[in-house]
């Protein structure tokens, strides 16, 4: 039986996401190929640690002559430039592939255009399954053509009643291990990891990835960002990982400086000046709270305005998931930034 669009497409957004983390300045991208028989016949995804190729060549290249009369369904709109590879229409073109479904058209106006010059060659086009899923599991890239700026996703861990510390500026560990076990996949999955200097100063943090992520790549970039002075000892400054230190409170300056590295997804795990700041200023885009079971009390807030507000002032978001992990609440929300 011929595999459904919709089951291959799951399919290329699942390999997709294999590549988070390893795409950068490009976008994550999945491709299956079915054959004559119905059955995937190659698959692949972009991952520039391991290889320059597309996803659309990787899974060519794998499919060998089967390619031939098949169908190709990606992720996202095949590319038709020449950047660090040749585009990927001439090589879908070359392969004799002759029908492309993806779910997303390329914003991108320097790559964009594929569709139309797939259907000049003749090859059938079907556009749009499963928009909604593959734009939402590449949301880092759309969003940074969009706004030319990086993702920012804020990461934070607190009690039910929103403490990131205690009274005494203790805050090790308010959530379970499973918990911070999750933050470390979540990292490894982001592009560079952000802090104040706040947070380096007091914690002293690795911001390295934990775990067992062999073979993955280079780690994430570590970001500081803001005034003080950090001790020349801090973990930071090691060699596990760049790091940038853009000595600034310029929130302008600091969104310059990450978009010179090219970094598609920032993992912001800065404290409540810092990630208030970039949420006063519309730089965040998602939240992911880690809630204990636990109550402070007296104690540091996650989120301060240095401003005084009334009921009307509060910031709607867009719940999006909740999941339990051994009795901490994780819950992943969409901010809106005003629009």
């Amino acid at each position: 039986m011929d595999m459904d669009h919709t089951v291959a497409m799951q399919r290329a957004i699942a390999l997709a996401e294999k590549g988070l983390g390893k795409t950068a300045p490009n976008p994550i991208v999945g491709a299956v190929i079915i054959g004559a028989a119905g059955t995937i016949v190659g698959e692949g995804f972009h991952d520039r640690v391991n290889s320059p190729d597309h996803a659309e060549v990787v899974a060519i290249k794998a499919a060998g002559n089967k390619a031939a009369g098949a169908t190709i369904v990606v992720s996202l709109e095949p590319c038709n430039h020449t950047g660090s590879t040749g585009p990927c229409v001439q090589a879908i073109i070359d392969a004799g592939i002759t029908t492309v479904v993806f779910a997303v058209s390329d914003p991108n106006e320097s790559a964009a255009g594929g569709a139309a010059a797939l259907r000049t060659a003749g090859i059938t086009v079907i556009e749009g399954v499963l928009q909604d899923e593959a734009a939402f599991s590449n949301r880092a890239w759309l969003m940074k053509i969009k706004k030319n700026r990086p993702f920012f996703t804020w990461k934070v861990a607190a009690t039910l009643d929103g403490k990131v510390a205690a009274a005494d500026g203790t805050s090790k560990w308010i959530t379970n291990e499973t918990s911070r076990a999750d933050v470390q996949v979540l990292r490894r999955q982001a592009d560079a990891i952000l802090v104040g200097t706040n947070t380096v100063i007091t914690d002293d943090p690795h911001l390295i990835p934990r775990g067992d992520f062999a073979g993955y790549g280079a780690n994430p970039i570590r970001v500081v960002c803001g005034e003080q002075e950090l001790p020349a000892n801090a973990q930071v400054f090691d060699d596990a990982a760049q790091t940038l230190f853009v000595k600034s409170k310029d929130l302008d300056l600091l969104v310059e400086k990450l978009n010179e590295l090219g970094v598609n997804h920032v993992f912001v795990e800065a404290g409540p000046t810092l990630g208030s700041a970039m949420l006063d200023g519309c730089l965040l885009d998602e939240l992911i709270m880690y809630q204990a079971p636990t109550l402070l009390g007296t104690g540091k807030h996650f989120f301060v305005f240095d401003y005084p507000t009334t009921i009307t002032d509060q910031m709607r978001m867009d719940h999006l998931s909740t999941q339990v992990l051994d009795g901490d609440v994780k819950s992943v929300y969409r901010i809106r930034n005003g629009e």
